[in-house]
């Protein structure tokens, strides 16, 4: 399941829970590209609330529009406590120029206020 929020007109944030799958990843993909409809740069939150599988096809193809639309994020922030995620984020961060940033299921309220912040 995919549950978003949005905290200001530019930052949108993403709950995931449930089957992180293609047809997760196609909602996600399409809230996103609606924001860049009215935004030449947003702000991404994205959390793993309680993902109970990942397809490892879906996870390439999120990672693969983030690196393809990178100059359009401004920061991009990545909750989990999943290591292998964060090894995942770790790699994006040295072939890619986005601000991103990964917290612990714990640091969440930094997460949140580092991606709200100019």
């Amino acid at each position: 399941m995919l549950s978003t929020f949005s905290f200001s007109d530019d930052t949108v944030g993403f709950l995931f829970e449930g089957d992180f799958n293609k047809k997760t990843v196609g909602k996600l993909i399409s809230q996103i590209e609606s924001k860049f409809d009215f935004y030449d740069k947003i702000n991404l939150y994205l959390e793993d609330v309680n993902i109970d599988s990942f397809n490892l096809a879906a996870v390439w193809e999120e990672i693969t529009f983030k690196l393809k639309h990178e100059e359009r994020f401004n920061k991009i922030a990545l909750v989990t406590n999943r290591k292998w995620i964060k090894a995942c984020s770790m790699l994006c961060q040295t072939i890619s120029s986005a601000n991103m940033k990964t917290f612990s299921s714990e640091e969440r309220l930094d997460a949140l206020t580092w991606i709200s912040h100019p």
